[in-house]
């Protein structure tokens, strides 16, 4: 069953930004200067991956002025990193890979996904996420992971989850790999120096791998399941309840910003050189995952079922309470 996690947008918030044009900028009205003050500031963390695209895409289109919102945009290099932001109060939103939000609910942050955010592509054959070693590496197929050193962006989530899921059920014993935390743009470095035997990483840095010579033994995200939502954008319960304008008002702009992503991958390829150093000639090769605007539920209970069987989650999480 699907479940579509936004609230029916606004048509007079997305019709607002119609009427404003980049030359239009220097003759602004009073009207106009006073509706600009009137902007609600938001702050999102995520991390500056393409994943992310349709947020920056979003801003750069106006649909966040349009829905009414100031928007900020802060990197972490994970979504452990950034759930207790968005806890805090420092990020009104925050961009996280959903197993780190199950995770966070078992431990009773309260947590609620506003809106989804990126989704394997289901290619076995190309995807944007990936488990990479040299080329010269022995290593041909998760099974051979078995014994070995993988990194991950963060640990006791969910790449690791699906690693060992991959290795266990291709007969190896996913028990014996080593787990090391490396961020994305260091996973590359770290597996042709040696210091880990495999890493799972996601775009432009599957791209950027595959040039530097290195091999893909597992388009992983997509070899788990073809359905599988990567991350969501989420809040807290408090604010959700407290301030639900304001989320409407992202919701509508996320809306519009993942399905203009969807439209236009050339514009997503040119936004993501703004906020990554990938060379022009890597994001015209990337594979650009897909940008839902529901999220799968049962591929998300694959993905619990597997968390739980490995220690990542105690307990079958509550995700009608999370996909709010």
């Amino acid at each position: 069953m699907n479940r579509i996690s936004m609230i029916g947008v606004a048509a007079v918030a997305l019709l607002a930004l119609s009427g404003c044009t980049d030359s239009e900028a220097g003759a602004e009205s009073p009207a106009a200067s006073e509706g600009a003050a009137e902007l609600t500031p938001v702050t999102v963390g995520v991390i500056p991956i393409a994943d992310t695209a349709p947020l920056y895409l979003g801003d750069a289109q106006g649909f966040f002025e349009g829905a009414g919102l100031d928007l900020t945009i802060e990197t972490a290099t994970g979504g452990a990193a950034i759930v207790p932001a968005v806890v805090a109060g420092d990020y009104q939103f925050g961009f996280s890979n959903v197993l780190s939000l199950m995770v966070a609910n078992e431990k009773g942050l309260g947590l609620e996904t506003v809106s989804p955010a990126v989704a394997t592509t289901g290619d076995s054959d190309a995807d944007f996420g990936a488990i990479i070693v040299k080329a010269d590496s022995p290593i041909q197929s998760p099974a051979d992971l078995a014994g070995k050193t993988v990194s991950s962006n963060s640990l006791g989530n969910i790449n690791d989850t699906i690693v060992r899921t991959l290795v266990d059920d291709a007969g190896a014993d996913s028990s014996t790999i080593s787990f090391v935390e490396v961020p994305f743009p260091d996973a590359i470095a770290a597996v042709e120096n040696s210091q880990v035997d495999a890493a799972f990483v996601v775009e432009p840095f599957v791209t950027s791998a595959l040039e530097a010579g290195d091999r893909v033994i597992s388009y992983a995200y997509a070899d788990f399941d073809p359905k599988l939502d990567i991350a969501a954008y989420f809040a807290t319960s408090d604010y959700v309840e407290g301030d639900p304008e304001v989320v409407e008002k992202f919701q509508t702009a996320m809306q519009q910003s993942l399905e203009y992503a969807q439209e236009n991958p050339d514009a997503v390829r040119d936004i993501i050189a703004t906020y990554t150093k990938t060379p022009p000639e890597t994001l015209a090769k990337i594979v650009l995952p897909t940008w839902p605007t529901a999220i799968d539920e049962d591929a998300l209970q694959k993905l619990a079922e597997a968390a739980q069987s490995y220690g990542v989650l105690t307990q079958e999480p509550d995700l009608d309470s999370l996909l709010q």
